[in-house]
């Protein structure tokens, strides 16, 4: 009798029982790899809109705060800058009702095209988006959501300003995740002057596009240093750093998947060493008979625990499995165009394939051995008396 048929033998004496428990950790496992996976996307996400060259330069006081417009200018100048650009939330609405569904800026135009040199965007629009005073640029997510294309004319009313303001779309950011809704800098401040008789003459944020990663340290201290003391005292981070910290909210929730992927482990753990504890007590009469016979300890603590370890490495290979055909099936539902939002990228990695794989492992070592043990260790009178 050898340890895998002994072992391949008795995972088909119950076979409900061996079904359910395998049904529980694969369910488990499936749930972990999706769940270990929404950090990941984080991590992508940033790295997929974030440059390693772009700085972003707010009011220190926050975003809601403003900064001179003059200091745009200034900061063009500082040794390092190949770009910059200033731009002002201008708060549209195109729904009824009055909510604000996407970001839209008023945006120096002129400059666009040097400060997001890597954005999908033709160069004949952006001439475009220079030329006309009206004109916008929108992302893919926005134009899909609502069917508009190049050429069309939409009125936004501000949240804000005291004007609303009618647009040309001139062009496209050609990325299904871009939700932007940019437009002249100069049109909101005709119609400021028009209304009000003055422009606003300030700017929200200054995007800053150094000439080569290196600089962009040095382009940080001088931008700071610049309007230190002054009324609006500047910070600059890394366009990677803002997002992170505009996505700050989201890190309790990923803490709280960590935790929560925890429980379901600690759970299934228990439910497959209540099964493991179940299988030992009910054949607590054969195994006494094999020791009676002369299998040693370590075989029969290898066989028992052998049963659970397959079981759960087997289930948490159809865990994988499932996980990777979920992501297959929301790849092929999003079809490319954004319309899942962040789901559409789910992709689930290698290492937390291997993950997985090691969990089930662990699931089933950790769950198995302390009834392994204790039924090797026992001796034969004792296991024959709980029998007769």
């Amino acid at each position: 009798m050898t340890h895998t048929r002994l072992v391949l033998a008795n995972l088909g004496r119950n076979k409900l029982r061996t079904a359910f428990t395998g049904g529980a950790i694969t369910l488990a496992v499936l749930l972990v790899c999706i769940l270990l996976t929404m950090p990941a996307a984080m991590d992508r996400l940033l790295e997929d809109i974030a440059s390693d060259v772009r700085i972003s330069v707010h009011n220190k006081a926050g975003l809601v705060y403003s900064m001179p417009g003059s200091f745009t200018r200034k900061v063009r100048n500082i040794d390092g800058v190949a770009a910059a650009v200033g731009m002002v939330w201008y708060g549209g609405a195109y729904e009824d009702g009055g909510k604000v569904t996407f970001p839209n800026f008023a945006i120096e135009s002129e400059h666009v095209g040097a400060v997001y040199p890597d954005y999908p965007i033709e160069k004949e629009e952006l001439a475009d988006f220079v030329r006309y005073r009206d004109g916008a640029i929108v992302g893919a997510q926005t134009m899909d959501k609502y069917g508009w294309k190049i050429g069309d004319r939409v009125t936004l009313k501000s949240t804000i300003w005291p004007v609303d303001l009618d647009f040309r779309i001139v062009g496209r950011i050609d990325n299904p995740q871009s939700p932007h809704f940019w437009f002249s800098r100069t049109y909101l401040d005709e119609a400021m002057k028009a209304k009000l008789g003055q422009a606003a003459g300030f700017v929200g944020t200054i995007w800053v596009r150094a000439a080569d990663p290196s600089r962009v340290n040095s382009i940080m201290l001088a931008v700071e240093e610049m309007s230190r003391n002054s009324d609006a005292e500047a910070v600059a981070e890394t366009e990677k750093s803002f997002f992170q910290n505009f996505f700050g909210s989201l890190e309790g929730f990923i803490r709280i998947i960590l935790l929560v992927t925890g429980l379901v482990t600690l759970c299934i753990i228990f439910i497959a060493a209540n099964t493991a504890s179940m299988n030992v007590r009910e054949r607590s009469g054969e195994i006494a008979v094999l020791k009676a016979i002369g299998f040693a300890r370590r075989f029969i603590f290898g066989s028992l625990l052998g049963e659970v370890v397959v079981l759960s490495t087997v289930a948490g290979a159809v865990g994988v499995g499932l996980a990777l055909g979920f992501a297959g099936l929301l790849q092929s539902l999003a079809g490319g165009d954004g319309s899942l939002g962040p789901l559409g990228g789910f992709i689930i990695t290698a290492p937390v394939l291997v993950q997985g794989l090691f969990l089930s492992l662990f699931i089933g070592m950790l769950a198995g051995v302390v009834p392994s043990f204790g039924a090797a260790r026992k001796p034969v009178a004792l296991a024959l008396h709980e029998i007769f």
